[in-house]
């Protein structure tokens, strides 16, 4: 009597598909808005550290003269504020996780040395612009003050 109990169970599994997966052979699909892990696209990184400021979790670092990102996978907790926050967008969730690793490291990106120089070149370019306009403004309030002075002179 019992094994009738279990029989139409048993007929229905029969012309069911499986439940589970074919992992190894087929990869594993992850839904749409899955929070996996953070890849960032460092050559449009302008150093800004609003990601480092939004992390809740203090797993990221930013050298801006160096031109490196730095973040620590085992702190990251996902959250994608750092993602939120960048002005650049050059952060991105991906729709995987981390591979397994025996100790706790962080993984440090670093800009190509063309973009490095590119981005040394504009520093150097507005450092003297920013010098010639405050020589102008000089040479300005001095021509102004050597104005005025003449002016009283005159009276």
């Amino acid at each position: 009597m019992s094994v009738l109990k279990y029989a139409p169970e048993a007929l229905k599994n029969l012309f069911r598909a499986p439940v589970t997966t074919s992992y190894p052979a087929k990869p594993f699909e992850y839904k749409e808005r899955t929070r996996g892990r953070i890849e960032i696209s460092i050559n449009d990184c302008i150093g800004c550290s609003m990601c480092v400021k939004a992390c809740p979790s203090s797993a990221l670092a930013v050298d801006k003269n160096a031109g490196t990102w730095t973040i620590n996978r085992f702190d990251c907790i996902a959250c994608g504020y750092c993602v939120e926050k960048c002005p650049k967008k050059c952060l991105s969730m991906q729709q995987n996780y981390q591979e397994p690793e025996g100790e706790k490291t962080s993984v440090t990106y670093q800009k190509s040395p063309e973009v490095l120089a590119e981005e040394a070149r504009k520093r150097e370019e507005a450092a003297a612009k920013a010098k010639a306009a405050m020589e102008a403004k000089k040479a300005a309030e001095a021509a102004a003050a050597a104005a005025g002075g003449a002016e009283a002179k005159g009276e």
